[in-house]
């Protein structure tokens, strides 16, 4: 929701009191369902609300990645992700690649011998489910051969998953990780772009396709016999009324306050995630590295006085122990820049979103201690990093951590939402399938994967259960 009143160039209620289609949100979920409304199907009545300025609020926010490898169970993350980096990848042609898309892969590593396997099972399940072949490098003859990525762009780049098992390719391609580790998933359909280029571009597109940006704040929806009628919007002091068919909630971590107005208490909480970036001037990452991912989990190594310290406290005596995986990092920029992004969400839970929320001041320390374990070369950083730079967003994510898009069932009201840390790399997709919903054309097969009613199906129910049992939420 969010949006500067007097922007320039934002349309009032007085050019027009009435739109095919009302979106209630500006990041990058919102835009993209504007573009696919009106660019793709052709709907041109289309308004944009948003009280702060496009994509502003989380979408700016991200580390900007996309990847298609995901678990199931089912084909649906795989599906939406792959379509989604489809419409990516024809944008960027389009565009003449102003958004900067790049396939450099994702690298996740171990170097516990025990993951090994749980590498294998992830990289088969994956590609059993359309991510791409997995290609194994073992270190035996009649291996594959083993393809760098590129530094820049995104064509004629493999697909799929490496498996990388040799020490021979690890030591020679990645000379900066830790000579711990054992084994490596890079998989391959996967890179970072320019969020705020590839939404200005959609946007610009969309506007010149009849959609109206309007500064303001959706203040209440009209209902008669269930069925949407009208959206009230406040424009500073001034309260308006839109009347419309079809209002679609594309609201972020705003979901639920937005879902209260049409009785809809949305099945999802947030979570603060933040985000690091920091300049890596002895160049301990290479500005060719994909982004590394540490998959093991982490206990860190303090001095006498630190644990001393730290066990003073119950806030942070448990930072003694063991800590969660999923330490990452990639560089940023070209190969000019020496800035680096570092993330890790070891301590979070469950809040309620607040703007502006808090930062944690240990974060940078514990995100670049939390790295050294992968790259030795991030040590020489510790205890006199250079003003690093802290920022994040909130996921709003189901339980399961997938999103929600599509019809509600009051007649006319849409939700595109709950896109939790992936809703960059979604965005193209889901707002593909959102306009489809709104339009009434046929829907693809994975549609139903994130139909908001899913939740009424016992089979799914069943589903959550055993998904909860086997650890993949």
């Amino acid at each position: 929701m969010g949006c500067t009143p007097g922007q320039t160039g934002v349309g009032s209620y007085h050019e027009r009191r009435t739109a095919d289609v009302v979106i209630c949100g500006a990041g990058i979920a919102g835009v993209s369902a504007a573009y696919h409304l009106s660019v793709q199907q052709g709907i041109k009545n289309v308004l944009l609300v948003d009280e702060r300025s496009p994509l502003t609020l989380t979408s700016d926010k991200s580390t900007e990645c996309y990847r298609n490898f995901w678990p199931g169970p089912g084909d649906g993350m795989v599906s939406l992700m792959n379509r989604s980096i489809d419409i990516l990848e024809e944008l960027a042609r389009e565009s003449g690649n102003v958004f900067h898309l790049t396939r450099r892969g994702y690298l996740y590593c171990t170097a516990n011998a025990n993951r090994i396997s749980q590498f294998k099972r992830a990289a088969e399940e994956s590609a059993k489910l359309g991510a791409g072949p997995v290609r194994y490098h073992t270190g035996q003859h009649g291996d594959p051969p083993y393809i760098p990525s590129a530094e820049v762009g995104f064509e004629d780049q493999p697909v799929g998953i490496d498996l990388i098992l040799d020490q021979g390719i690890i030591r020679k391609y990645f000379t900066y990780l830790s000579e711990n580790i054992l084994a490596l998933i890079h998989a391959r359909r996967c890179g970072w772009f320019s969020v705020q280029q590839l939404g200005m571009y959609m946007l610009e597109r969309a506007r010149e396709n009849g959609v109206r940006l309007l500064s303001g704040r959706v203040e209440g929806v009209e209902v008669t016999g269930n069925k949407v009628q009208a959206v009230r919007i406040r424009n500073g002091s001034h309260l308006g009324t839109v009347s419309t068919r079809h209002f679609v909630i594309a609201a972020g971590p705003f979901l639920k306050e937005v879902g209260k107005m049409i009785g809809v208490d949305f099945p999802v909480f947030s979570e603060l995630h933040l985000k690091m970036a920091f300049g890596d001037r002895l160049g301990a990452i290479p500005r060719h590295a994909p982004m590394l991912i540490w998959s093991d989990p982490i206990r860190l190594s303090w001095s006498s006085e630190e644990e001393k310290e730290l066990a003073e406290s119950e806030e942070t005596r448990k930072l003694l122990g063991e800590l969660p995986s999923g330490v990452h990092t990639r560089p940023e920029g070209g190969v000019q820049s020496n800035i680096v992004l570092g993330l890790w969400a070891y301590d979070v839970g469950p809040v309620k979103p607040a703007f502006p929320f808090p930062i944690d001041p240990q974060y940078p320390e514990m995100v670049l201690r939390g790295l050294a374990m992968m790259v030795p070369g991030l040590q020489q950083y510790l205890g006199r990093l250079s003003r690093p730079a802290v920022d994040g967003g909130y996921y709003t994510k189901t339980r399961e951590n997938r999103p929600l898009i599509g019809k509600l069932a009051m007649e006319g009201a849409y939700v595109i939402a709950a896109l939790s840390g992936f809703g960059v790399m979604a965005a193209c997709g889901a707002g593909e399938l959102l306009a489809a919903h709104v339009a009434g054309i046929r829907l693809p097969h994975y549609a139903p994967a994130f139909a908001p009613e899913r939740y009424e199906d016992p089979e799914y129910q069943k589903l959550l259960m055993r998904w909860e049992e086997s650890g993949q939420l």
